[in-house]
Protein backbone atom coordinates (compact mmCIF):
# COMPACT_ATOMS: atom_id res chain seq x y z
CA UNK A 1 0.00 0.00 0.00
CA UNK A 2 1.24 3.70 -0.91
CA UNK A 3 1.59 6.74 1.50
CA UNK A 4 -0.41 9.25 -1.08
CA UNK A 5 -3.99 7.72 -0.81
CA UNK A 6 -4.14 8.19 3.07
CA UNK A 7 -2.88 11.92 3.10
CA UNK A 8 -5.13 12.36 -0.13
CA UNK A 9 -8.52 10.78 1.98
CA UNK A 10 -7.24 12.13 5.25
CA UNK A 11 -7.60 15.68 3.62
CA UNK A 12 -10.71 15.15 2.09
CA UNK A 13 -12.31 14.06 5.32
CA UNK A 14 -10.68 17.24 7.49
CA UNK A 15 -11.93 19.36 5.40
CA UNK A 16 -15.72 17.54 4.75
CA UNK A 17 -15.74 17.62 9.15
CA UNK A 18 -15.00 21.68 8.66
CA UNK A 19 -18.12 22.41 6.12
CA UNK A 20 -20.53 19.96 7.77
CA UNK A 21 -19.79 19.41 11.32
CA UNK A 22 -18.40 22.61 11.68
CA UNK A 23 -21.63 24.02 10.88
CA UNK A 24 -23.25 22.20 13.55
CA UNK A 25 -20.80 23.37 15.92
CA UNK A 26 -20.70 27.05 15.08
CA UNK A 27 -24.65 26.66 15.54
CA UNK A 28 -24.34 25.38 19.14
CA UNK A 29 -21.79 28.33 20.05
CA UNK A 30 -24.50 30.78 18.46
CA UNK A 31 -21.44 32.78 16.48
CA UNK A 32 -22.59 36.51 15.74
CA UNK A 33 -20.27 39.54 14.04
CA UNK A 34 -22.92 41.62 15.97
CA UNK A 35 -21.67 41.12 19.33
CA UNK A 36 -18.28 43.49 20.54
CA UNK A 37 -15.66 41.68 20.86
CA UNK A 38 -12.89 41.72 23.76
CA UNK A 39 -10.34 42.93 21.52
CA UNK A 40 -12.63 46.29 20.73
CA UNK A 41 -14.13 46.49 24.04
CA UNK A 42 -11.17 46.53 25.86
CA UNK A 43 -8.31 47.18 23.09
CA UNK A 44 -5.29 48.57 24.79
CA UNK A 45 -2.46 48.26 22.17
CA UNK A 46 -0.82 45.47 23.65
CA UNK A 47 -3.02 42.65 24.68
CA UNK A 48 -6.17 43.24 23.22
CA UNK A 49 -5.77 44.31 19.42
CA UNK A 50 -8.41 43.83 16.99
CA UNK A 51 -6.66 41.90 14.10
CA UNK A 52 -7.31 40.03 10.50
CA UNK A 53 -8.49 36.71 10.62
CA UNK A 54 -5.03 35.35 8.87
CA UNK A 55 -3.06 36.89 11.05
CA UNK A 56 -4.95 35.39 13.90
CA UNK A 57 -4.55 32.57 12.26
CA UNK A 58 -1.04 32.75 11.88
CA UNK A 59 -0.70 33.67 15.63
CA UNK A 60 -3.08 30.82 16.77
CA UNK A 61 -1.59 27.85 14.68
CA UNK A 62 2.07 28.99 15.64
CA UNK A 63 1.48 28.69 19.36
CA UNK A 64 -0.70 25.68 19.54
CA UNK A 65 1.49 23.79 16.77
CA UNK A 66 5.08 23.42 18.37
CA UNK A 67 6.40 20.24 18.10
CA UNK A 68 3.51 18.34 19.69
CA UNK A 69 1.67 17.74 16.68
CA UNK A 70 4.96 15.72 15.12
CA UNK A 71 6.55 13.94 18.51
CA UNK A 72 3.27 12.73 20.02
CA UNK A 73 2.59 11.02 16.81
CA UNK A 74 5.85 9.56 15.66
CA UNK A 75 5.93 7.98 19.13
CA UNK A 76 2.53 6.69 19.14
CA UNK A 77 3.54 4.73 16.47
CA UNK A 78 5.24 2.07 18.53
CA UNK A 79 0.97 0.85 19.12
CA UNK A 80 0.48 0.52 15.13
CA UNK A 81 -0.26 3.40 12.22
CA UNK A 82 -3.66 2.36 11.75
CA UNK A 83 -4.98 3.50 15.52
CA UNK A 84 -2.85 6.52 15.44
CA UNK A 85 -4.33 7.86 12.40
CA UNK A 86 -7.65 6.44 13.12
CA UNK A 87 -7.66 8.90 16.40
CA UNK A 88 -5.66 12.52 14.88
CA UNK A 89 -8.79 12.10 12.44
CA UNK A 90 -11.32 11.03 15.28
CA UNK A 91 -9.50 13.05 18.08
CA UNK A 92 -9.19 16.05 15.89
CA UNK A 93 -12.67 16.54 14.38
CA UNK A 94 -14.86 15.82 17.34
CA UNK A 95 -12.83 16.41 20.86
CA UNK A 96 -9.74 18.84 19.72
CA UNK A 97 -11.78 21.18 17.43
CA UNK A 98 -14.59 21.70 19.76
CA UNK A 99 -11.85 22.17 23.10
CA UNK A 100 -10.38 25.03 20.93
CA UNK A 101 -13.09 26.84 19.50
CA UNK A 102 -15.64 25.86 22.91
CA UNK A 103 -12.10 27.36 24.79
CA UNK A 104 -12.27 30.83 22.19
CA UNK A 105 -15.80 31.23 22.10
CA UNK A 106 -16.31 31.36 26.17
CA UNK A 107 -13.41 33.84 26.37
CA UNK A 108 -14.72 35.60 24.07
CA UNK A 109 -18.24 36.22 25.93
CA UNK A 110 -15.87 36.95 29.41
CA UNK A 111 -14.39 40.21 28.26
CA UNK A 112 -11.26 37.64 26.60
CA UNK A 113 -10.87 36.18 29.80
CA UNK A 114 -8.67 32.80 30.68
CA UNK A 115 -10.50 29.30 31.48
CA UNK A 116 -9.98 30.14 35.00
CA UNK A 117 -12.36 32.58 35.12
CA UNK A 118 -14.91 31.08 33.53
CA UNK A 119 -14.65 28.56 35.83
CA UNK A 120 -15.12 31.38 38.53
CA UNK A 121 -18.32 32.36 36.98
CA UNK A 122 -19.97 29.14 36.55
CA UNK A 123 -18.19 26.87 39.29
CA UNK A 124 -17.21 29.00 41.81
CA UNK A 125 -13.73 30.67 42.96
CA UNK A 126 -12.66 27.24 44.49
CA UNK A 127 -12.95 26.17 41.30
CA UNK A 128 -11.10 29.10 39.60
CA UNK A 129 -8.06 28.81 42.07
CA UNK A 130 -7.33 25.24 41.71
CA UNK A 131 -7.64 25.50 38.24
CA UNK A 132 -5.55 28.97 37.72
CA UNK A 133 -3.08 27.16 40.15
CA UNK A 134 -2.45 23.58 37.85
CA UNK A 135 -2.96 25.72 34.66
CA UNK A 136 -0.03 27.90 35.73
CA UNK A 137 2.17 25.02 37.14
CA UNK A 138 1.31 23.14 33.57
CA UNK A 139 2.64 26.18 31.47
CA UNK A 140 5.46 26.97 33.60
CA UNK A 141 6.42 22.87 32.92
CA UNK A 142 5.70 23.74 29.34
CA UNK A 143 8.47 26.74 29.41
CA UNK A 144 10.99 24.60 31.01
CA UNK A 145 10.31 21.21 28.56
CA UNK A 146 10.97 24.17 25.02
CA UNK A 147 13.16 25.89 26.26
CA UNK A 148 15.41 22.89 27.37
CA UNK A 149 14.08 21.29 23.39
CA UNK A 150 15.18 24.52 21.73
CA UNK A 151 18.57 25.19 23.57
CA UNK A 152 19.82 22.11 22.43
CA UNK A 153 18.64 22.55 19.04
CA UNK A 154 20.47 25.26 19.05
CA UNK A 155 23.51 23.43 20.27
CA UNK A 156 23.51 20.90 17.65
CA UNK A 157 22.37 23.35 14.62
CA UNK A 158 24.08 26.51 15.00
CA UNK A 159 22.58 27.46 11.47
CA UNK A 160 19.11 26.89 12.87
CA UNK A 161 20.21 29.48 16.11
CA UNK A 162 21.34 31.78 13.27
CA UNK A 163 18.13 31.81 11.43
CA UNK A 164 16.40 32.21 14.51
CA UNK A 165 17.31 35.41 15.66
CA UNK A 166 17.15 36.99 12.43
CA UNK A 167 13.53 35.42 12.13
CA UNK A 168 12.76 38.05 15.40
CA UNK A 169 14.49 41.37 13.88
CA UNK A 170 12.52 40.34 10.67
CA UNK A 171 9.18 39.98 13.06
CA UNK A 172 9.90 43.68 14.68
CA UNK A 173 10.42 45.52 11.23
CA UNK A 174 7.39 43.45 9.81
CA UNK A 175 5.01 44.76 12.73
CA UNK A 176 6.12 48.32 12.68
CA UNK A 177 5.51 48.74 8.73
CA UNK A 178 2.32 46.81 8.75
CA UNK A 179 1.00 49.26 11.67
CA UNK A 180 1.94 52.19 9.66
CA UNK A 181 0.04 50.48 6.63
CA UNK A 182 -3.48 50.53 8.70
CA UNK A 183 -5.94 48.69 6.92
CA UNK A 184 -4.50 49.21 3.47
CA UNK A 185 -4.99 45.37 1.85
CA UNK A 186 -3.03 45.47 -0.57
CA UNK A 187 0.10 46.85 1.10
CA UNK A 188 -0.43 44.59 3.90
CA UNK A 189 -0.40 41.41 1.18
CA UNK A 190 2.53 42.97 -0.59
CA UNK A 191 4.41 43.19 2.77
CA UNK A 192 3.45 39.77 3.50
CA UNK A 193 5.36 38.31 0.23
CA UNK A 194 8.35 40.62 1.09
CA UNK A 195 8.59 39.41 4.50
CA UNK A 196 7.66 35.43 3.55
CA UNK A 197 10.87 35.79 1.05
CA UNK A 198 13.06 37.03 3.56
CA UNK A 199 12.16 34.53 5.58
CA UNK A 200 12.83 31.53 3.61
CA UNK A 201 16.16 33.52 2.33
CA UNK A 202 16.88 33.65 5.84
CA UNK A 203 16.52 29.79 6.44
CA UNK A 204 19.33 29.49 4.12
CA UNK A 205 21.61 32.55 5.06
CA UNK A 206 21.64 30.87 8.79
CA UNK A 207 23.20 28.31 7.49
CA UNK A 208 26.20 30.64 5.95
CA UNK A 209 26.55 32.42 9.47
CA UNK A 210 25.99 29.41 12.70
CA UNK A 211 25.88 30.86 15.97
CA UNK A 212 27.03 29.01 18.43
CA UNK A 213 26.97 29.17 22.51
CA UNK A 214 26.79 26.74 25.46
CA UNK A 215 23.80 25.57 26.63
CA UNK A 216 23.65 27.65 30.08
CA UNK A 217 24.16 30.88 28.17
CA UNK A 218 21.16 29.25 25.28
CA UNK A 219 18.45 29.25 28.01
CA UNK A 220 19.15 32.41 29.52
CA UNK A 221 19.51 34.11 26.14
CA UNK A 222 15.79 32.30 25.30
CA UNK A 223 14.25 33.24 28.74
CA UNK A 224 15.20 36.45 27.97
CA UNK A 225 13.81 36.74 24.61
CA UNK A 226 10.81 35.13 26.18
CA UNK A 227 10.14 38.08 28.97
CA UNK A 228 10.33 40.70 26.33
CA UNK A 229 8.05 38.83 24.10
CA UNK A 230 5.82 38.57 27.09
CA UNK A 231 5.51 42.37 28.00
CA UNK A 232 5.79 44.03 24.73
CA UNK A 233 2.71 44.46 22.64
CA UNK A 234 1.49 42.09 20.72
CA UNK A 235 1.48 43.44 17.21
CA UNK A 236 5.25 44.36 17.84
CA UNK A 237 6.97 41.02 18.20
CA UNK A 238 4.40 38.24 18.95
CA UNK A 239 2.03 38.33 16.48
CA UNK A 240 4.27 39.13 13.39
CA UNK A 241 6.10 37.01 13.91
CA UNK A 242 3.83 34.25 14.77
CA UNK A 243 1.85 35.03 11.45
CA UNK A 244 5.21 34.96 9.58
CA UNK A 245 6.31 31.84 11.35
CA UNK A 246 3.05 30.50 10.16
CA UNK A 247 4.13 30.34 6.60
CA UNK A 248 7.17 28.37 7.03
CA UNK A 249 4.65 25.24 8.64
CA UNK A 250 2.58 25.78 5.58
CA UNK A 251 5.31 25.66 3.20
CA UNK A 252 6.33 22.56 4.64
CA UNK A 253 3.13 21.30 4.63
CA UNK A 254 2.61 21.77 0.96
CA UNK A 255 6.08 20.58 -0.11
CA UNK A 256 5.22 17.37 1.78
CA UNK A 257 2.06 16.83 0.54
CA UNK A 258 3.47 17.45 -3.15
CA UNK A 259 6.59 15.27 -2.32
CA UNK A 260 4.44 12.20 -1.07
CA UNK A 261 2.27 13.07 -4.25
CA UNK A 262 5.30 12.35 -6.62
CA UNK A 263 7.56 9.86 -4.62
CA UNK A 264 4.23 8.27 -3.63
CA UNK A 265 6.19 5.55 -1.02
CA UNK A 266 5.10 2.29 -0.18
CA UNK A 267 4.14 2.02 3.97
CA UNK A 268 6.83 -0.27 5.09
CA UNK A 269 5.09 -0.50 8.71
CA UNK A 270 3.10 -3.60 9.23
CA UNK A 271 -0.41 -3.33 9.72
CA UNK A 272 -0.50 -4.79 13.37
CA UNK A 273 -2.07 -2.93 16.41
CA UNK A 274 0.02 -3.50 19.47
CA UNK A 275 -1.73 -2.82 22.74
CA UNK A 276 0.76 -2.98 24.87
CA UNK A 277 4.42 -1.83 24.71
CA UNK A 278 6.98 -2.61 26.89
CA UNK A 279 8.51 1.15 27.10
CA UNK A 280 5.13 3.03 26.71
CA UNK A 281 2.79 1.02 28.55
CA UNK A 282 -1.21 -0.46 27.21
CA UNK A 283 -2.56 1.32 24.03
CA UNK A 284 -5.51 2.75 26.64
CA UNK A 285 -4.73 5.01 27.97
CA UNK A 286 -1.33 5.95 26.41
CA UNK A 287 -2.24 6.25 22.55
CA UNK A 288 -4.66 9.18 23.69
CA UNK A 289 -1.72 10.87 26.19
CA UNK A 290 0.39 10.90 23.45
CA UNK A 291 -0.97 11.69 21.12
CA UNK A 292 -1.62 15.54 22.39
CA UNK A 293 -1.78 18.25 19.97
CA UNK A 294 -2.48 16.31 16.94
CA UNK A 295 -5.90 15.51 18.32
CA UNK A 296 -6.83 17.44 21.67
CA UNK A 297 -4.65 19.10 23.83
CA UNK A 298 -5.15 21.31 26.79
CA UNK A 299 -2.69 23.89 25.98
CA UNK A 300 -4.82 24.88 23.57
CA UNK A 301 -7.56 25.79 25.78
CA UNK A 302 -5.04 28.38 27.32
CA UNK A 303 -4.14 29.89 24.03
CA UNK A 304 -7.29 30.23 22.38
CA UNK A 305 -8.90 32.13 25.88
CA UNK A 306 -5.51 33.43 26.73
CA UNK A 307 -3.69 35.19 23.49
CA UNK A 308 -6.06 34.15 21.04
CA UNK A 309 -9.54 35.60 22.13
CA UNK A 310 -7.55 39.37 22.80
CA UNK A 311 -7.05 39.58 19.05
CA UNK A 312 -10.06 38.58 17.36
CA UNK A 313 -11.74 41.13 15.91
CA UNK A 314 -15.51 39.64 14.94
CA UNK A 315 -16.75 36.38 16.45
CA UNK A 316 -17.22 34.32 13.29
CA UNK A 317 -13.57 34.52 12.68
CA UNK A 318 -13.75 32.05 15.56
CA UNK A 319 -14.70 29.54 12.96
CA UNK A 320 -11.62 29.09 11.15
CA UNK A 321 -9.36 29.95 13.55
CA UNK A 322 -10.68 28.20 16.65
CA UNK A 323 -11.75 24.71 14.79
CA UNK A 324 -10.09 25.31 11.25
CA UNK A 325 -6.69 25.94 12.79
CA UNK A 326 -7.33 22.91 14.82
CA UNK A 327 -8.07 20.67 11.72
CA UNK A 328 -5.18 21.91 9.67
CA UNK A 329 -2.99 20.74 12.96
CA UNK A 330 -4.55 17.60 12.64
CA UNK A 331 -3.20 17.38 8.86
CA UNK A 332 -0.04 18.13 10.32
CA UNK A 333 -0.19 15.29 12.57
CA UNK A 334 -1.20 12.44 9.33
CA UNK A 335 1.97 14.42 7.82
CA UNK A 336 3.96 12.81 11.18
CA UNK A 337 3.04 10.13 10.90
CA UNK A 338 3.38 9.22 7.07
CA UNK A 339 6.68 10.70 7.66
CA UNK A 340 8.26 7.35 9.44
CA UNK A 341 5.71 4.39 8.39
CA UNK A 342 7.56 4.55 4.97
CA UNK A 343 10.07 2.06 7.25
CA UNK A 344 9.51 -0.66 8.79
CA UNK A 345 9.28 -1.37 12.04
CA UNK A 346 12.92 -2.95 12.71
CA UNK A 347 13.78 -0.13 11.34
CA UNK A 348 11.40 2.87 12.87
CA UNK A 349 12.34 0.90 16.49
CA UNK A 350 16.10 1.80 15.71
CA UNK A 351 15.86 5.23 14.33
CA UNK A 352 13.67 6.21 16.89
CA UNK A 353 16.23 4.99 19.54
CA UNK A 354 18.90 6.74 18.28
CA UNK A 355 17.90 9.84 16.73
CA UNK A 356 14.99 10.94 18.13
CA UNK A 357 11.12 11.78 16.73
CA UNK A 358 11.90 15.12 15.40
CA UNK A 359 15.05 14.01 13.29
CA UNK A 360 13.03 10.93 11.94
CA UNK A 361 10.20 13.68 10.54
CA UNK A 362 13.06 15.54 9.03
CA UNK A 363 14.58 13.12 7.47
CA UNK A 364 11.50 10.90 6.68
CA UNK A 365 9.62 14.51 4.65
CA UNK A 366 13.37 15.39 3.41
CA UNK A 367 13.89 12.86 1.33
CA UNK A 368 10.11 13.05 0.18
CA UNK A 369 10.98 16.79 -0.98
CA UNK A 370 14.33 15.85 -2.47
CA UNK A 371 11.73 14.14 -4.99
CA UNK A 372 10.89 17.98 -6.06
CA UNK A 373 14.48 18.99 -6.95
CA UNK A 374 15.23 20.33 -3.46
CA UNK A 375 18.82 19.06 -2.24
CA UNK A 376 18.48 16.63 0.78
CA UNK A 377 20.12 18.07 2.94
CA UNK A 378 18.87 21.56 1.91
CA UNK A 379 15.09 19.80 2.72
CA UNK A 380 16.19 18.08 6.14
CA UNK A 381 17.20 21.30 7.28
CA UNK A 382 14.28 23.15 6.47
CA UNK A 383 11.90 20.48 8.43
CA UNK A 384 14.26 20.93 11.26
CA UNK A 385 14.40 24.75 11.27
CA UNK A 386 10.58 24.94 11.19
CA UNK A 387 10.23 22.48 14.08
CA UNK A 388 12.51 24.53 16.05
CA UNK A 389 10.84 28.35 14.98
CA UNK A 390 7.67 26.74 16.25
CA UNK A 391 9.20 25.34 19.45
CA UNK A 392 10.12 28.66 20.37
CA UNK A 393 6.60 30.25 19.18
CA UNK A 394 5.63 28.23 21.67
CA UNK A 395 7.93 28.97 24.09
CA UNK A 396 7.32 32.78 24.48
CA UNK A 397 3.25 32.33 23.71
CA UNK A 398 3.44 30.48 27.16
CA UNK A 399 5.87 32.91 29.05
CA UNK A 400 2.61 35.24 28.07
CA UNK A 401 -0.33 32.98 28.96
CA UNK A 402 1.67 31.64 32.55
CA UNK A 403 1.72 35.96 32.81
CA UNK A 404 -1.83 36.14 32.33
CA UNK A 405 -2.81 33.17 34.32
CA UNK A 406 -0.81 34.67 37.27
CA UNK A 407 -2.39 38.07 37.41
CA UNK A 408 -5.85 36.80 37.16
CA UNK A 409 -4.98 34.67 40.11
CA UNK A 410 -4.58 37.50 41.92
CA UNK A 411 -7.57 39.57 40.32
CA UNK A 412 -10.24 40.65 43.08
CA UNK A 413 -7.88 40.14 46.25
CA UNK A 414 -7.35 42.85 48.75
CA UNK A 415 -4.18 44.31 49.58
CA UNK A 416 -1.37 46.66 47.74
CA UNK A 417 0.71 43.18 46.95
CA UNK A 418 -2.63 41.94 45.14
CA UNK A 419 -2.90 44.75 43.40
CA UNK A 420 0.48 44.93 41.85
CA UNK A 421 0.67 41.47 40.98
CA UNK A 422 -2.68 41.57 39.27
CA UNK A 423 -1.44 44.66 37.09
CA UNK A 424 1.82 44.93 37.07
CA UNK A 425 3.59 42.66 34.29
CA UNK A 426 7.24 43.51 34.42
CA UNK A 427 6.85 41.76 37.81
CA UNK A 428 4.69 38.71 37.04
CA UNK A 429 6.28 37.61 34.11
CA UNK A 430 9.75 37.75 36.13
CA UNK A 431 8.28 35.52 38.62
CA UNK A 432 7.45 33.15 35.78
CA UNK A 433 10.86 33.26 34.40
CA UNK A 434 12.30 32.66 37.25
CA UNK A 435 10.12 29.06 38.32
CA UNK A 436 11.11 28.12 35.12
CA UNK A 437 14.54 28.56 35.50
CA UNK A 438 14.03 26.71 38.55
CA UNK A 439 12.08 24.13 36.52
CA UNK A 440 15.05 23.44 33.96
CA UNK A 441 17.61 22.57 36.82
CA UNK A 442 15.57 19.98 38.55
CA UNK A 443 15.46 17.48 35.19
CA UNK A 444 15.57 18.28 31.58
CA UNK A 445 13.17 16.61 28.75
CA UNK A 446 13.22 13.39 29.62
CA UNK A 447 12.33 14.18 33.12
CA UNK A 448 9.14 16.56 32.73
CA UNK A 449 7.60 15.57 29.46
CA UNK A 450 6.21 12.26 30.81
CA UNK A 451 4.85 14.46 33.25
CA UNK A 452 3.57 17.02 30.67
CA UNK A 453 1.78 15.00 28.81
CA UNK A 454 -0.48 13.87 31.83
CA UNK A 455 -1.14 17.42 33.21
CA UNK A 456 -1.76 18.26 29.46
CA UNK A 457 -4.49 16.19 29.11
CA UNK A 458 -6.02 16.55 32.20
CA UNK A 459 -6.32 20.25 31.38
CA UNK A 460 -8.39 19.18 28.20
CA UNK A 461 -10.69 17.44 30.35
CA UNK A 462 -10.85 20.17 32.64
CA UNK A 463 -11.64 22.72 29.64
CA UNK A 464 -14.14 21.26 28.30
CA UNK A 465 -16.06 20.60 31.90
CA UNK A 466 -15.84 24.57 32.14
CA UNK A 467 -17.33 24.83 28.61
CA UNK A 468 -20.07 22.45 28.94
CA UNK A 469 -21.53 24.16 32.52
CA UNK A 470 -21.28 27.40 30.55
CA UNK A 471 -23.51 25.91 27.29
CA UNK A 472 -25.58 23.53 30.45
CA UNK A 473 -26.06 27.19 32.20
CA UNK A 474 -27.38 28.90 29.18
CA UNK A 475 -29.61 25.37 27.92
CA UNK A 476 -27.69 24.85 25.06
CA UNK A 477 -27.89 21.07 24.84
CA UNK A 478 -24.48 20.35 25.63
CA UNK A 479 -23.51 16.74 24.66
CA UNK A 480 -21.22 17.53 21.66
CA UNK A 481 -19.21 18.85 24.55
CA UNK A 482 -19.90 16.08 27.30
CA UNK A 483 -19.16 13.02 25.47
CA UNK A 484 -14.98 14.25 24.36
CA UNK A 485 -15.71 15.51 28.27
CA UNK A 486 -15.66 12.09 29.69
CA UNK A 487 -13.63 10.06 27.60
CA UNK A 488 -10.59 12.78 28.15
CA UNK A 489 -11.88 12.35 32.36
CA UNK A 490 -11.57 8.33 31.51
CA UNK A 491 -8.38 8.55 29.97
CA UNK A 492 -6.44 11.30 32.13
CA UNK A 493 -7.47 9.82 35.18
CA UNK A 494 -6.09 6.16 33.76
CA UNK A 495 -3.08 6.82 33.13
CA UNK A 496 -2.70 9.46 36.28
CA UNK A 497 -3.64 6.21 38.16
CA UNK A 498 -1.01 4.01 36.09
CA UNK A 499 1.54 6.75 36.36
CA UNK A 500 1.38 7.00 40.23
CA UNK A 501 1.66 3.55 40.63
CA UNK A 502 4.87 2.55 38.31
CA UNK A 503 6.20 6.18 39.94
CA UNK A 504 5.85 4.61 43.66
CA UNK A 505 6.93 1.41 42.22
CA UNK A 506 10.25 2.32 41.24
CA UNK A 507 10.53 4.65 44.25
CA UNK A 508 10.20 8.03 42.44
CA UNK A 509 7.88 9.19 45.08
CA UNK A 510 8.02 13.28 44.15
CA UNK A 511 6.63 12.13 40.33
CA UNK A 512 3.67 9.72 42.07
CA UNK A 513 2.69 12.13 44.40
CA UNK A 514 2.21 14.80 42.01
CA UNK A 515 -0.04 12.30 39.57
CA UNK A 516 -2.09 11.28 42.78
CA UNK A 517 -2.31 15.50 43.48
CA UNK A 518 -3.60 16.11 39.88
CA UNK A 519 -5.56 12.94 40.08
CA UNK A 520 -7.40 14.41 43.65
CA UNK A 521 -7.61 17.87 42.06
CA UNK A 522 -9.46 16.98 38.64
CA UNK A 523 -12.14 14.83 41.16
CA UNK A 524 -12.88 18.11 42.93
CA UNK A 525 -13.39 20.06 40.31
CA UNK A 526 -16.09 17.29 39.34
CA UNK A 527 -17.37 17.44 42.17
CA UNK A 528 -17.68 21.55 42.03
CA UNK A 529 -19.58 21.39 38.74
CA UNK A 530 -21.73 19.11 39.31
CA UNK A 531 -22.76 20.91 42.62
CA UNK A 532 -22.67 23.73 40.37
CA UNK A 533 -25.26 22.47 38.24
CA UNK A 534 -27.35 21.33 40.92
CA UNK A 535 -27.40 24.64 43.09
CA UNK A 536 -28.43 26.88 40.07
CA UNK A 537 -30.23 25.34 37.52
CA UNK A 538 -31.40 21.32 39.31
CA UNK A 539 -29.58 20.32 35.95
CA UNK A 540 -27.61 17.07 36.65
CA UNK A 541 -24.83 16.64 34.41
CA UNK A 542 -25.55 14.78 31.22
CA UNK A 543 -29.24 16.56 31.02
CA UNK A 544 -30.62 19.46 29.77
CA UNK A 545 -33.67 21.81 30.52
CA UNK A 546 -34.89 21.48 26.84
Amino acid sequence: MSLAPIVIISAIILILAYIFYGKYVFKKFDLNNNRLTPSHKHEDGVDYVPSKPIVVLGHHFASIAGAGPIVGPIIAVTFGWIPAVIWILVGGIFFGAVHDLGSMVASLRTDGKSIGTIIKNNIGQQGKQLFMLFSFSTLILVIAVFADIIAKTFINTPGVASASILFIFLAVGFGLVTKRAGNNKSLFIILTIVGVILMYYFVYLGTLIPFDLDYQIWLYVLLGYAFIASVTPVSLLLQPRDYLNSFLLYGLIILAVLGVLIANPEIKMDNQVHFKSENLGFLFPVLFVTIACGAISGFHSLVASGTTSKQIDKENDAKVVGFGGMLIESFLAIVSVGAVIVLSRDEYQTVLTSKGPVSMFADGLGNMMSTLGIPEQLAVSFVALTVSAFALTTLDTCTRLARFTFQEYFEGMEGPAAKTLSSNRYISTSIVVILSILLISSGGFATLWPLFGSANQLLAALALLAVAVWLMKKNVKANFVLIPMFFMFAVTLSSLGLFAWKNFQDNAYLLALIASGLFILSIVLIILARKSLTLNSSVPIGTNKN
